[in-house]
């Protein structure tokens, strides 16, 4: 049977990262991420509805509820329509049950896609958001160039899009996972419910680049080992009491987009991910040891052997005959533990989208493009997303604590390395 053929009874199983997601997620930790795309004119209804409404049918394996069975949740399709809304309310709001698991929200000149990561990641709801975005365009009247749309609004969806490309490239191989110590958090109370807030910054990306080629390491490297020294600033400001009860170790979490390693066209989860830190037992790092350890770390653990490995350990568990004949309520109790225990392995989240470039006459109509990356737990309180267009790099923190002293050591850090930094959301 062609699984997203014309069959009634179509499903599908989830994919390897979003088996963990029905398992933790609720109001507060919804799962749930956004990509937005501001343009320089405000939006026109007719054409941008007709745009929504061009998409109906081009992505179902999205139109999908979540469905709990007796061993494993799935997803079943629904002929819902695709959710249109004004843009008003908290970002990244978790999904009713009688929703689909994900939206599209409009605000004055900003279209945005909001997602359940039980359906994909950020690679798949940007292209999801470019298919729309070039789609509107061009029913403005906007040249768009036919080799711009890679998923097409009038083609049906290849097979590629849909596969669950964790189990393509899974190859067995038995080598138990390193044994990870309890990382850093930072110690700041959190805020009460509603506890989400955004800040957005704007920074040029030349001066940026310019600052990561004088360390010669990759944007990503450079904005991971700042982070890092951050939290190393946060660490020094505890008291002799509080030092000695925390974690010693500060990792990041950084998403690898597996596309980039093993090909696939796949539009569900493909993503890894890796943790360069620090050992704070040894003493204080200087930024230029930071960097060199960070882009270290970065460089040995993108190995594709690694990440073969990585794959291999975790779809090994799903695949496991035991595993799979546990009931989803003790499954579920499993997982959650499991979530838990992986956040205290790591001190905050970046999740750097890359640099988006279309094409000049699509690029003249746009301002910017930002991600908010999901809520953090709350043992992480705190996690970063950023994505580059236009000689522009929007970063964004998300935050669901009192304080913002992370996100200020951060960025005065970038300015006093001549890195202007211009806040343009705080809410």
């Amino acid at each position: 049977m062609d699984e997203l053929g014309n069959k009634p009874d179509f499903w599908m199983r989830l994919d390897n990262a979003a088996k963990i997601y029905p398992a933790v997620k609720d109001r507060e930790l919804t799962a749930v991420f956004r990509v937005s795309v501001e343009l320089k004119t405000p939006i026109q209804i007719k054409p941008f509805l007709d745009a929504v409404h061009d998409l109906e049918e081009r992505f179902p394996y999205y139109k999908v509820k979540l469905k709990a069975g007796f061993f494993w949740y799935y997803l079943e399709p629904h002929d819902l329509p695709i959710a249109v809304e004004p843009d008003k309310e908290t970002p990244c709001r978790s999904f009713e049950r009688e929703e689909l698991m994900f939206r599209v929200l409009a605000r004055e000149r900003t279209i945005s896609v909001e997602f359940s990561h039980i359906l994909t990641d950020g690679t798949g709801a940007l292209e999801f958001l470019k298919t729309l975005l070039l789609g509107y365009l061009g029913k403005r009247g906007v040249i768009v160039p036919a080799g711009l749309l890679s998923l097409k609004p009038d083609e049906p969806p290849s097979k590629e899009e849909y596969e669950d490309a964790y189990n393509r490239y899974f190859k067995k191989i038995d080598a138990p996972p390193p044994k990870i110590t309890r990382a850093f958090h930072v110690p700041f109370r959190l805020k009460p419910t509603p506890r989400f807030e955004v800040l957005t910054a704007i920074i040029p990306i030349a001066d940026v680049i310019q600052q990561a080629k004088l360390h010669k390491v990759s944007l990503t490297e450079y904005l991971t080992a700042v982070y890092l020294y951050a939290l190393q600033g946060l660490y020094d400001q505890l008291s002799k009491l509080r030092k000695g009860t925390s974690g010693k170790m500060l990792r990041i979490e950084i998403p690898v987009n597996l596309r980039r390693i093993f090909p696939t066209r796949t539009m569900r989860n493909f993503s890894l991910y890796v943790m360069p830190g620090i050992d704070l037992r040894l003493g204080h790092y200087s930024f230029e040891e930071i960097i060199k350890i960070v882009y270290h770390q970065m460089q040995l653990e993108t190995d594709p052997k690694l990440i073969g490995k990585m794959i291999s350990r975790n779809v090994s568990g799903e695949k496991n005959p035991f595993i799979r004949r546990v009931p989803l309520l003790l499954k579920s109790l499993i997982l959650s533990r499991l979530y838990t225990q992986g956040t205290g392995q790591y001190s905050g989240v970046v999740t750097n989208l890359g640099r988006i470039d279309l094409d000049t006459e699509v690029n003249s109509h746009i301002q910017r493009f930002s991600f908010i990356p999901p809520p953090p737990n709350k043992i992480l309180k705190i996690n970063c997303g950023a994505v580059g267009f236009d000689g522009k790099l929007v970063v964004t923190f998300g935050n669901i604590t009192q304080s913002k002293e992370l996100e200020r050591q951060f960025f005065t850090f970038l300015t006093s390395q001549g890195i202007p930094v211009k806040i343009i959301n705080h809410s």
